[in-house]
C-alpha cells in the first residue's frame, strides 16, 4: 500500500474538495488498490475448500460472511489515510445530524452480491465510490472471481481492464488507464435486440411489466440475468441498453456503479422521473431508479 504522512492525507483531504483540479484522482488510485486488496482476501476465502465462510445473519437477515468483514477492514486501511468519512455497509453508521455535514465521503459495500459469493457463482463485487455534495463523483468496482475492474472519473471517463493480476497493486493510475479501455465498449446498430438487464436475484413484477412494455416499442426484446453491481456495468459497457431497479437498495449497492455509468454517457434516474439518484440521505434506502444509455 502507498505510504502518505498525515500532512499528506490532510492536503488530499482538502483537495478532493475543489471539482475544478485532478486531485480527486488521488482518491480514485486510493479506491482502486483498497478494492483490489479487498478482492484478494475475498478469494482467499472463497478459494478455501476447508472454508465454511462463517455466515451470520443481519438485523434485515441478508447473509453476513468473513469475506464481508475482511474486505471492510482492508478498505478502511487504506481509505484512512485520506481522513475522508467513510459510510460502509459493515461499518458503524453515524447518525444523520452527523452526516448531514459531509460534503465528501466515501460508500462502500465490500462485498457486494454476499448471496453470489456464497452461490459461488463469481457475480460479486468490491465497490468503493466519492459523493461529492450528494452526487457519485468516482467508482471503482471490482470482480474479484472474473479479474476484472471497472474505475471511472469525470475528467478520465469511464474504464474496464481485465485479467487483473498481482501487479496491479503496485501500478499507478496511469498505468490503470494505459491498460484499460474506455467505456461504452459496444456500440448497438438500429436493428440490434434491446437489451434488459435484470437482477438474478430479484426480479419484481415491475420489472416484467418494464420488459414487456419494451416489446411494445423495439421489434426484438433480449433479457441477461447478473448479480451484484455488475447489471449496471453492463450497461455502462453498451453490452445492454436498461437496467430497471424496481426493487429495494441501499445507497452503498448503487453509488460506485452510479459514477461508472455516468462518466460512460449513462443516465441514472429515479424511475418514472428526471430526477438522479441522491446520495447521504436520512434513509439510506434508494427509491427504485432506471440505467439507460442516452
Amino acid at each position: 500500500m502507498a505510504s502518505y504522512s498525515k500532512k499528506n492525507a490532510v492536503s488530499l483531504r482538502a483537495k478532493m474538495f475543489d471539482m475544478d483540479n485532478n486531485h480527486t484522482q488521488a482518491g480514485l488510485g486510493i479506491a482502486i488498490r483498497a478494492a483490489l486488496a479487498a478482492g484478494r482476501d475475498i478469494m482467499q476465502i472463497y478459494d478455501d475448500p476447508a472454508q465454511d465462510f462463517g455466515i451470520e445473519r443481519k438485523a434485515d437477515n441478508s447473509p453476513l460472511t468473513l469475506a464481508d468483514k475482511a474486505a471492510h477492514s482492508r478498505i478502511m486501511s487504506f481509505l484512512a489515510e485520506t481522513e475522508i468519512p467513510v459510510l460502509s455497509e459493515e461499518g458503524a453508521h453515524e447518525a444523520y445530524e452527523t452526516r448531514s455535514g459531509w460534503h465528501a465521503f466515501w460508500l462502500v459495500d465490500p462485498l457486494d452480491g454476499t448471496k453470489e459469493f456464497i452461490k459461488k457463482n463469481g457475480e460479486f463485487t468490491v465497490n468503493i465510490a466519492l459523493v461529492l455534495n450528494g452526487r457519485p463523483h468516482l467508482g471503482v468496482i471490482y470482480v474479484p472471481a472474473q479479474r476484472v475492474l471497472y474505475f471511472a472519473d469525470p475528467l478520465l471517463g469511464a474504464y474496464k481492464l481485465t485479467d487483473i493480476d498481482d501487479w496491479a497493486e503496485n501500478e499507478t493510475l496511469p498505468q490503470f488507464v494505459k491498460r484499460g479501455v474506455r467505456m461504452p465498449i459496444v456500440s448497438h446498430m438500429p436493428e440490434d435486440p434491446y437489451v434488459v438487464v435484470a437482477s438474478r436475484s430479484h426480479m419484481s413484477p415491475e420489472t416484467e411489466a418494464f420488459i414487456d412494455d419494451a416489446r411494445k416499442v423495439h421489434e426484438t426484446v433480449e433479457t441477461r440475468s447478473s448479480g451484484s453491481s455488475l447489471k449496471i456495468c453492463l450497461v455502462a459497457e453498451g453490452v445492454a441498453d436498461a437496467y430497471p431497479r424496481f426493487a429495494p437498495t441501499m445507497e452503498w449497492d448503487t453509488g460506485a456503479g452510479h459514477a461508472i455509468a455516468v462518466c460512460a454517457g449513462c443516465r441514472v434516474l429515479q424511475a418514472g422521473t428526471e430526477l438522479p439518484l441522491i446520495y447521504n440521505k436520512e434513509d439510506l434506502h434508494n427509491p427504485w431508479f432506471l440505467v439507460t444509455r442516452e
